[in-house]
């Protein structure tokens, strides 16, 4: 499976940006595709994930702020992230596997996209 992902960039705080992860090369549905993210000299961890059957889980961090959806069709999933805080600042990946959402059950990994939040 390759994961291409986009939609990173620079935005104030309290802004919004939206997250696009293509996956390709896999003949059957991903149970589940979501996002996660690394800060400098942090480790990478779980933002957002949803299930084929669009089941979701959120950080706490992120809770009420951000959205992930899905197009099962196309398995394409999206996170849409408002209320932007300068902490959410870092590398977001997009990642899918059959296994679970946790980071180590993940196994596939889009390229990572850079989320800067600042004034």
């Amino acid at each position: 499976v390759q994961l291409q992902a986009s939609g990173g960039g620079l935005v104030q705080p309290g802004g919004s940006l939206r997250l696009s992860c293509a996956a390709s090369g896999s003949g059957a549905s991903i149970n589940t595709m979501g996002w996660y993210r690394q800060a400098p000299r942090k480790q990478r961890e779980l933002v957002a994930t949803i299930t084929s059957g669009f089941r979701t889980r959120f950080a706490d961090a992120v809770k009420g702020r951000f959205a992930i959806s899905r197009d099962n069709r196309n398995n394409t999933v999206y996170l849409q992230m408002n209320s932007l805080k300068p902490e959410d600042t870092a590398v977001y990946y997009c990642g899918s596997g059959n296994r679970g959402g946790a980071v180590g059950q993940i196994d596939a990994w889009g390229q990572g996209t850079l989320v800067t939040v600042s004034s």
